[in-house]
C-alpha cells in the first residue's frame, strides 16, 4: 500500500513543482479556499491558540491574522513540493542569507547548532548548508511511508543536508564531537515536549508551557556555537534569513540561557509578522498541566 501511494501521489506532486510562478501561487489560492472555507482545516485550533496568544486584539484583528495565515500556510505546504525542482542557484534567489559569514566565521573553529522555529519558510532553511564548508544535519521527523521518506531524504541530499531523527541527534552530536567532525545541526525548537518527559517548564508568548531544551544540552556539553535564524517572508515565494548568535560556546553559558534567548527571539519573531507563524500546532496544550518541582521556572 505505501509504495501504490506513492506511485500514485508522486506524479502529482512533480506536476505542482513545476508549475510557472503565476500558476503556482493562483493554485495556492485554489487550495487556501479549500482548506479555509471548506474543511476548515484546524480552524478552531487555530482561533484557540490566536485568542490565548493575544488576548488584547480585537476579534477583527484575530481574523484577519487567521486569514492571513492559512494564506500563508497554503503558499509554505506547496513550496516545500517546490523544493523537488529548485536547483541551488533556483533556491538561492528564493531564500536569500543576509549574512552567511556569520557560519562561516564561527565553523573555522566550532560545529554550530542553528535553532530555529516553525515561521516563515521553514522547509527552505535546509538550503543554509549550500553556504558552508562543513557537514549539514537537519533533524526532521520520521515519514510514516518509507518511500516518502527515503524521497525527502534524496531531496535535501541535493542542498547537502543529511537528515537525522531526534533520536539520533544526541548520539550523531556526540560521536562527531568525539571524532573531531566538524557540523552544522539544523533544529526546529518550538515544537511542544509530552509533558511527562518536559525537564524545563517556562513562559513561551506568556503563558507557562514545557519547552524542548535538546539543543542547549548538546551545546553546553559538547562546546557548540548556537546561533539563530530568523527567516523573513519578503514577498510570496522570496524569504530572507539571518544569522543571530546566541553562544560562541555552549559550555560557557548558564542552565537555560541559550534556550531563553531562542525563545525571546522567537517571540519578537512571531510579533513581528504573527500570521507567518504556524499556528495549527497545539503548542500550548500543556499550559495548565503542573510542571514537575525540579523542572518549574519563570
Amino acid at each position: 500500500m505505501q509504495l501504490l501511494a506513492f506511485v500514485l501521489i508522486y506524479p502529482l506532486l512533480w506536476l505542482i513543482s513545476i508549475l510557472p510562478h503565476r500558476l503556482f501561487y493562483a493554485f495556492s489560492d485554489v487550495a487556501f479556499f479549500f482548506v479555509y472555507h471548506v474543511f476548515g482545516y484546524r480552524r478552531k485550533v487555530v482561533q484557540e491558540n490566536l485568542n490565548l496568544v493575544f488576548p488584547n486584539k480585537d476579534q477583527k484583528e484575530i481574523a484577519r491574522i487567521e486569514k492571513e495565515f492559512y494564506h500563508h500556510l497554503c503558499d509554505t505546504f506547496l513550496e516545500m513540493i517546490k523544493t523537488m525542482g529548485l536547483s541551488k542557484d533556483q533556491v538561492k534567489k528564493k531564500y536569500h542569507i543576509v549574512n552567511p559569514n556569520v557560519l562561516r566565521e564561527i565553523e573555522k573553529e566550532r560545529s554550530i547548532i542553528i535553532l530555529c522555529a516553525h515561521y516563515a519558510n521553514w522547509e527552505w532553511n535546509v538550503s543554509i548548508n549550500n553556504y558552508v564548508e562543513s557537514k549539514g544535519y537537519a533533524v526532521y521527523q520520521k515519514i510514516n511511508n518509507s518511500y516518502f521518506d527515503a524521497f525527502i531524504k534524496k531531496v535535501r541530499a541535493r542542498w547537502n543536508t543529511t537528515l537525522i531523527t531526534q533520536t539520533q541527534t544526541a548520539k550523531t552530536v556526540i560521536q562527531n564531537y568525539r571524532n573531531n567532525v566538524r557540523a552544522t545541526y539544523g533544529m526546529v525548537s518550538d515544537q511542544s515536549p509530552q509533558a511527562h518527559r518536559a525537564q524545563y517548564w517556562t513562559k513561551f508568548m506568556n503563558i507557562k508551557v514545557p519547552i524542548f531544551n535538546g539543543g542547549e544540552t548538546l551545546a553546553r556539553k559538547t562546546g557548540l556555537a548556537v546561533v539563530f535564524l530568523k527567516v523573513s517572508k519578503v514577498k510570496r515565494g522570496h524569504y530572507k534569513a539571518e544569522f543571530i548568535p546566541i553562544a560562541q560556546n555552549g559550555k560557557e553559558t548558564e542552565e537555560h540561557e541559550i534556550t531563553n534567548k531562542f525563545l525571546r527571539l522567537t517571540e519578537a519573531q512571531i510579533l513581528e509578522k504573527p500570521e507567518h507563524y504556524l499556528w495549527t500546532h497545539k503548542r500550548w496544550k500543556h499550559r495548565n498541566k503542573k510542571p514537575a518541582s525540579f523542572a518549574e521556572t519563570g
